[in-house]
């Protein structure tokens, strides 16, 4: 009954100096101590609203039928309201920033559906993040590497990248942005790109480049990217570029002759390497060999 009593008392702030020594003494004095500390740094009513401490203590010493509830039963039912504040307190943090984050590695595509049913192909070593719990506040993405967009009509997110942020409102469109190429293609609506202090409005048909700090606007003609038809299309690209690309599709090393020094137009598979290296030396006047570690390509004249 002693420690009813203090524990009372200490419930509602009314201890003298020599009754607070006494309850500093109890076995459990810690425990309910940790429970008000707790309880402070959560604001509870933002999700259930728990009672203070105050009515949890005349609802804990509430009699019935002349009896009052063991002093056990309060610290069960303390913890209780303790667990379950500091329990949505957890919730709201580890949903605060729930990040949802998307890596594709090599020859290896994503398809992504956002919470506003816009969908998303992710192309190979691309990464694509965006926080899930904030998307209806704040539609942003954050996008390294390429991705094609098919928005949904009438919703507005924006996609941020190394280079500029492409704000968009219902349309079809594809962004690149590795090492020191930007590029966006707009396939239809209208997209909107901000980069360094600069606005440019892309309108359905043509394609943002930003390259070495250098801008420009070209036409396209095609529905979709090529690399969703798992494609690579070059035009008047220098040979060593075009390789490079082969390489990194295929993971194969290249061999290439110092005399080959040509610009090709034209496109390459991904499915096949034989086929891709006929598609690259032919028009080029170019011979291959494919060897267990190595393709070696040199010009078709030479012995």
């Amino acid at each position: 009954m002693e420690n009813e009593y203090l524990v009372k008392k200490w419930l509602n702030d009314e201890l003298s100096a020599a009754e607070e020594k006494s309850f500093n003494a109890l076995k459990n004095a810690s425990l309910y101590k940790e429970i008000i500390e707790e309880a402070q740094y959560y604001k509870g009513d933002d999700y259930a609203k728990v009672a203070d401490f105050n009515v949890l203590e005349d609802q804990l010493f509430s009699t019935k039928k002349n009896k009052v509830i063991p002093l056990n039963w309060i610290k069960i039912v303390s913890s209780i309201a303790a667990v379950l504040v500091i329990g949505f307190a957890v919730f709201s943090l580890l949903n605060k920033n729930n990040i949802n984050s998307f890596a594709t590695d090599l020859a290896h595509h994503e398809v992504i559906t956002l919470p506003d049913n816009s969908i998303v192909k992710l192309n190979q070593y691309s990464q694509l993040d965006y926080n899930a719990s904030d998307w209806e506040d704040n539609r942003l993405l954050n996008l390294n590497g390429e991705a094609y967009f098919d928005v949904e009509k009438g919703n507005r997110f924006e996609v941020k990248t190394n280079h500029g942020i492409v704000s968009v409102l219902g349309t079809e469109f594809n962004v690149y942005s590795r090492d020191n190429i930007f590029k966006v293609a707009c396939y239809e609506g209208l997209v909107q790109i901000t980069y360094n202090n600069d606005i440019v409005k892309v309108p359905a048909g043509t394609e943002f480049t930003l390259q070495s700090g250098t801008a420009n606007n070209t036409e396209i003609v095609i529905a979709e990217p090529y690399w969703i038809k798992k494609m690579s299309v070059f035009d008047n690209a220098s040979i060593n570029d075009v390789i490079k690309e082969l390489e990194k599709h295929y993971r194969v090393s290249i061999s290439l002759d110092s005399d080959v020094n040509s610009k090709f137009t034209g496109a390459f598979e991904h499915n096949n390497l034989e086929n891709a290296l006929k598609s690259i030396t032919q028009p080029l006047n170019l011979t291959f060999r494919i060897t267990p570690n190595k393709v070696l390509i040199k010009n078709a004249n030479k012995n």
